[in-house]
């Protein structure tokens, strides 16, 4: 059983157990988040499609801690000008644990 759902407008495909890394949200460590937004269903021999979104199905997952991604280096220079700057960068996620998908 899986679905894919939409959270701050990326799609990612969730199942029981499973943990998802998605940009930060509005909830502490330990809440427990409900995701309505879904997109697709599919539960072996059911397989529902929204339209944007299906009815009926909701799924609950921990927001387990916040983490740092990979770090991106951004250079920038201009050839001959002497012009050179370096900087970094690391998103922050939330890290989610998918609980239950009810259907």
């Amino acid at each position: 059983m899986y679905a894919i759902v939409d959270i701050k407008g990326h799609q990612y495909k969730v199942e029981k157990g499973k943990e998802v890394y998605v940009d930060l949200l509005d909830a502490n460590e330990g809440d427990v988040v409900e995701l309505d937004k879904v997109l697709y269903y599919n539960n072996g021999n059911i397989v529902k499609i929204g339209s944007p979104y299906v009815d009926g199905v909701k799924i609950k997952a921990k927001l387990e801690k916040e983490v740092k991604g990979k770090k991106l280096i951004v250079f920038k220079f201009r050839a001959k000008k002497g012009y050179r700057k370096k900087k970094g960068h690391r998103q922050k996620y939330h890290k989610l644990v998918i609980e239950d998908i009810i259907a």
